[in-house]
């Protein structure tokens, strides 16, 4: 690892330059982090699970034709990426109400809404990643309309695939934040998902108690992080090809 080049380091993840050009290594930390980073910790066995199962999702997206910038996953914690340009933008696609959507208009947590809702939040720690609009995106040209109507018509795609995978293993998909980025050829650029998905990214509850599995366990200081996140991947059925990550750390 110390002998590549680094080319960022986000909250939960680092890129290293990859083996071929145009590629990337994705290195998934165990740093948690809410709120901007103002809250801190190391989970120990976070990065290994979040690599798994973002794996695990990135390949069926791609499976159902939603281009990603996965290619493989190389070991416990590191996966192999095509390199894209990120369009700086948060995603969000909300189902149910929960979270800052709580907050700002004053609804009850848990409230289903009558359609699925996607908001565009642009990325910056510093100013707290505030809510934007088309025409600030379009404005400030962060993206242009038709990569927005490509974001949008894939936001709702990986929604429709994501609450059908987990709702199939009795979870509930409230919410999940994505990223996307222009991946060149040539002068040509195609926009397609990025970053990861995982309990990190989404909001899953489980679907009879409404028991959090995410990462809202580590913003609310509830504990059993680390129990949650292994519970989602053992619904999925992908714990069979991983360590053991409780009690002891990763061997």
């Amino acid at each position: 690892m110390n002998r590549r080049k680094k080319i960022y380091e986000g909250k939960a993840k680092i890129l290293y330059e990859g083996p071929e050009p145009g590629t990337l290594i994705q290195y998934f930390k165990d740093d948690a982090t809410a709120f901007n980073a103002q809250k801190k910790a190391v989970l120990e066995g976070k990065g290994v699970l979040n690599n798994r199962i973002s794996e695990y999702v990135m390949t069926r997206l791609n499976g159902i034709g939603v281009q990603n910038h996965f290619i493989k996953r190389l070991n416990l914690r590191e996966q192999l990426i095509r390199e894209v340009e990120i369009i700086p933008l948060e995603v969000v696609c909300r189902n149910i109400v929960a979270g800052s959507m709580a907050e700002r208009f004053g609804l009850p947590e848990g409230q289903p809404l009558p359609r699925s809702i996607i908001e565009f939040y642009y990325k910056d720690d510093k100013l707290g990643d505030p809510l934007v609009t088309e025409e600030h995106i379009t404005a400030f040209n962060w993206a242009n309309t038709q990569e927005i109507d490509d974001i949008l018509a894939m936001t709702l795609r990986v929604n429709d695939y994501l609450s059908g995978m987990f709702g199939a293993v009795g979870i509930t998909l409230v919410d999940f934040k994505i990223e996307y980025g222009r991946l060149w050829e040539g002068d040509f650029a195609r926009v397609i998902l990025a970053d990861e998905i995982s309990p990190d990214s989404c909001r899953l509850w489980d679907a009879t108690t409404n028991e959090k599995l995410d990462k809202d366990r580590f913003r609310r200081d509830m504990g059993g992080v680390i129990e949650s996140y292994t519970e989602v991947a053992r619904r999925l059925g992908i714990m069979k090809d991983m360590p053991r990550v409780i009690e002891g750390g990763v061997a």
